[in-house]
């Protein structure tokens, strides 16, 4: 007998979870250990000591090469994948259980919003959650402030500039701006 996908691989898996899911009780439970190791690494000042504690967040190692300015919140954490020599700046928020992927070389600017999770329009759904995840490719900048929406691919060495609101994926090599975002220019 095969069993089905526990609740985190359903959300992995793009699946919507209805709001009297059997399982749902399991996201709150989730992000309440999430919130335990995130007060100790928000307020640790050794580097070290961040990353280590992101790691166990995260489930997966997060290599030394990676700097992040706290504080830092994530709602869930296993399903966020962090690459080599990335930078992420204060007061960055990653609502992960849609799942985000963050390549080599990124640089993710203050207050960035990673959101891989929303919630349909309509009125009688409204309380059921739609996962998309998010995939950061590798020496992309994401300005200051900016919003990542569910679903959205942003580009290799694309910049979103400060403020935006990023609803569509992004191309390789452009920088996008604007709410919501649309291209700038082209990188050469």
């Amino acid at each position: 007998m095969t069993s089905s996908p526990n609740l985190f691989e359903r959300l992995r898996n793009g699946e919507t979870i209805q709001a009297g899911d059997p399982e749902a009780y399991k996201m709150r439970a989730a992000s309440d250990e999430t919130r335990k190791l995130l007060v100790a690494m928000n307020n640790a000042s050794d580097p070290e000591a961040i990353r280590d504690l992101l790691s166990q967040i995260t489930g997966a190692e997060i290599d030394e090469s990676v700097a992040v300015f706290t504080p830092l919140y994530i709602n869930y954490g296993k399903h966020t994948r962090i690459g080599k020599n990335v930078f992420i700046n204060f007061g960055c928020t990653f609502l992960d259980l849609g799942g985000i992927t963050i390549e080599d070389n990124v640089l993710i600017a203050p207050n960035v919003s990673l959101l891989s999770e929303g919630h349909p329009i309509s009125p009688e759904e409204r309380h059921s959650l739609v996962p998309r995840s998010i995939h950061i490719k590798s020496n992309a900048w994401i300005g200051a402030g900016a919003t990542i929406l569910p679903g959205v691919t942003v580009g290799r060495n694309a910049i979103v500039a400060a403020g935006a609101i990023v609803s569509k994926d992004v191309p390789d090599n452009v920088i996008v701006g604007g709410i919501p975002a649309k291209i700038i220019k082209t990188i050469r």
